[in-house]
């Protein structure tokens, strides 16, 4: 295994190796064009750039491009251009859109919280746009897909609630959820006083401007912006005043089920599918069109919209219930930065782990999680068949939700590969034939009900409903469903504690997990969601962590206990069943912490701002502007993090160990959840330190690939088979492929 050694920060030798996101440097000549980036910041090409071959700038060959049957590819006046997003670490991009444009390019979007561009460029200019000094990296715009009662009683919601006596239902907390859509007047949304406060429509943004974003020379960046900002909606104030009842907000009918699973509230017929928060307010931001598909930029062009405008809001939780099937190091993919944007200006990032758990003859895959939720500052979520039982004792994960360990590659300027390898998912929860809301158009006529219920319909097969106008319910199965679960499950810990930072958020929810039997890290992450111990240890703590923070009133070891608690037993009754938490909270990719001093004292890791992933640490820097409450995100950049203690003494170390060296990563997490409950492992005398830009110790070692047993499959970062039909609902196509629509049985669930 490659040794690096991360003392010397400023040494150019080692300058792209701290951050692997450099496999192509500009020339001293292309460089001196603009304000050159920190020598860690280079340009890369993604993998579809080059067949897949990561090569040096002098190789890059653009023949064969044109005969790409892709989304991002088009022939316009003999000319073969290409759809990208450029990512650009500098504070101006005027530079860089006016070379664009010089070149025979246009601009589409300018995301001002990521500091990048979409754009349309000729081939033959790729190689001298990656040469550029401001350059970070180049990705296709790839295409996106959603991640294709009973839900409060086995996630523990219902004890929580009761603990509450009654008063946690998510009010005062906003959950963004980025999708297909959402049917706003369904009654399980409030009906005609719907719950959802705001709606955007990027897919018709990106559909005016599609045309036109092949034309050489334009800059439409503020046209889309303009037009971003003319499309918002009130569905909650203006009801029906200037729409048509015929109007269809979700045709495809994801979104609306994802939206009622986070904050649907059903009280009103049975079966009762009420979702985990049901008095919290929806923002909806339609990124993904009819046939349940998207584009790269129209997804990034959501998030920035989202996080810029957060505290106008109200929105604290963002759902993805969407990937990419990128295989670059979430240091580099854009959709992975846009999501820790968001982490680091305060929101609660929610993403789907992916639905690639299984080849078609029914092969487990290990590393197949998608995108964003490779990115270690998400909580990522995969799925649990609930067997429909509230019980737990019952519940296993899916055999369609994605395993880690996360396998985003880049190639270092020593020529040297580097693979994420981090612990993923992070834990889950119920994702298998979960009942939610079944959209149609806003009269709730049944000629109208959604492409999902229509292609298959028994999804809408649903015992005992009686399926009337804006009453209308189905079952959905994916991961893509699992999210909206701890979504909602969040969106009641923010309620209890609003000063809770994303981290902490999810250092709480996985502290509090159910381990399942013979599942493993890579396959549930630390176990099974439980609301009841969320909620109560998020209640012991003091209510002003986020604004101490911000205000630099808190500082590494602080007490972080509410004056007068104690920590509450790590044990939780959930329908009748008795458990222990897990106590595990994973923390640097790939270490697995535990004990009272996560929660008694503040720990470094659970500043937004800082993201930590191996021997790599990042400290973001969040420009905004405005009056405090009610200010906005302008812009979000990167840097290595100086020195700075990552975690206090007193904490317990459970990876390192020799019984966790003889376990080996396969272990059950069960196995590591009696580590922690006995204390196995280390009492870190000093914590972890990033020093001289040096972490002491590495934890789980993935890098040099772990024995598989017979059966399983690993996945280098969906490089797959042409034409392998992804679980999701698109191709995924080593030629390009792109959305086709397509719809798999997945939805249906595990049999």
């Amino acid at each position: 295994m490659t040794r690096w050694n991360f003392r010397r920060w400023g040494s150019p030798a080692l300058a792209a190796v701290c951050l692997a996101t450099a496999a192509l440097v500009g020339s001293p000549a292309a460089q001196a064009q603009t304000a050159p980036l920190p020598h860690w910041q280079r340009a890369k090409l993604a993998p579809e750039f080059t067949r897949g071959n990561s090569v040096g700038l002098a190789q890059v060959s653009v023949a064969g491009l044109s005969s790409l049957d892709s989304g991002w590819t088009r022939v316009v006046n003999g000319q073969t251009m290409l759809q990208a997003i450029v990512m650009s670490g500098a504070a101006d991009l005027g530079a860089l859109k006016q070379w664009v444009l010089a070149a025979g390019g246009s601009v589409q979007y300018q995301f001002g919280t990521l500091r990048g561009l979409a754009v349309v460029l000729p081939v033959t200019k790729l190689a001298d746009l990656a040469a550029r000094g401001d350059v970070l990296s180049i990705t296709p715009n790839r295409p996106a897909a959603r991640s294709g009662g009973l839900l409060q009683a086995t996630t523990g919601q219902a004890e929580a609630v009761a603990a509450q006596r009654g008063r946690l239902d998510g009010s005062g907390v906003g959950i963004a959820v980025l999708d297909s859509g959402v049917m706003w007047r369904h009654d399980s949304l409030g009906g005609d006083r719907s719950r959802v406060t705001t709606a955007l429509d990027v897919v018709a943004v990106g559909r005016a401007l599609a045309d036109r974003a092949w034309q050489p020379g334009l800059d439409l960046s503020a046209t889309a912006a303009l037009r971003l900002a003319a499309g918002v909606q009130r569905p909650a104030t203006t009801g029906l005043a200037g729409l048509s009842a015929a109007s269809r907000p979700d045709p495809y009918g994801h979104g609306t089920h994802v939206a009622s699973v986070a904050a649907g509230d059903g009280r009103y017929q049975g079966p009762d599918a009420s979702g985990v928060a049901p008095g919290a307010h929806l923002v909806d931001v339609r990124v993904l069109d009819e046939r349940g598909v998207g584009t790269l930029a129209d997804v990034v062009a959501g998030l920035d919209w989202v996080v810029r405008n957060a505290p106008l809001l109200g929105v604290r939780v963002l759902n993805l219930s969407l990937s990419a099937n990128s295989t670059d190091s979430f240091l580099i993919d854009p959709l992975a930065r846009a999501a820790r944007a968001a982490s680091a200006s305060g929101l609660v990032v929610v993403v789907a782990a992916g639905n690639g758990g299984k080849t078609a003859d029914g092969r487990e895959v290990l590393g197949a999680i998608g995108s964003p939720g490779h990115d270690p500052s998400v909580l990522t979520v995969g799925a649990v068949n609930m067997r429909a039982t509230a019980a737990r004792s019952d519940d296993s994960v899916t055999t369609f939700s994605s395993r880690g360990p996360t396998r985003g590659h880049a190639t270092l300027t020593d020529g040297t590969p580097w693979i994420d390898n981090l612990l993923k998912p992070d834990l889950v929860a119920p994702g298998n034939k979960v009942l939610g809301a079944l959209a149609t158009d806003l009269a709730g006529s049944r000629a109208s009900w959604n492409t999902l219920a229509t292609t298959y319909p028994e999804l809408a097969q649903v015992p005992g409903a009686a399926q009337t106008p804006l009453r209308t319910l189905m079952q959905l199965s994916g991961t893509s469903v699992s999210a909206p679960v701890v979504a909602g499950a969040v969106a009641l810990l923010l309620q209890a504690n609003p000063g809770l930072t994303p981290p902490l958020v999810k250092a709480i929810l996985q502290y509090t997990a159910q381990p399942m039997a013979n599942a493993s890290l890579l396959q549930q992450g630390v176990g099974e969601l439980n609301v009841a111990g969320a909620v109560a240890l998020a209640g012991a703590l003091r209510t002003d962590i986020a604004p101490a923070l911000a205000d630099g009133r808190l500082k590494a070891g602080d007490p972080l206990l509410a004056p007068g608690r104690s920590l509450p037993p790590a044990r939780s009754t959930v329908a009748g069943q008795t458990f222990d938490w897990g106590r595990l909270v994973t923390a640097g990719g790939n270490h697995l912490l535990s004990g009272d001093a996560l929660f008694t004292r503040f720990q470094p890791i659970y500043d937004p701002t800082l993201t930590w992933a191996r021997n790599v640490v990042l400290r973001s820097g969040v420009d905004r502007v405005g009056l405090p409450g009610l200010d906005q995100v302008r812009s979000v950049s990167e840097a290595p993090a100086a020195n700075t203690r990552l975690v206090t003494a007193g904490v317990l170390r459970i990876d390192g160990s020799a019984a966790a060296n003889a376990a080996g990563i396969g272990a059950p997490s069960g196995f590591w959840a009696g580590q922690a409950a006995t204390a196995s492992g280390f009492i870190l005398s000093e914590g972890f330190i990033l020093s001289e830009g040096f972490i002491l110790s590495e934890g789980f070692i993935l890098s040099e690939g772990f024995i598989l047993s017979e059966g399983f499959i690993l996945s280098e970062g969906f490089i797959l088979s042409e034409g392998f039909i992804l679980s999701e609902g698109f191709i995924l196509s080593e030629a390009g492929g792109g959305a086709t629509g397509v719809v798999d049985r997945s939805v249906l669930g595990d049999r």
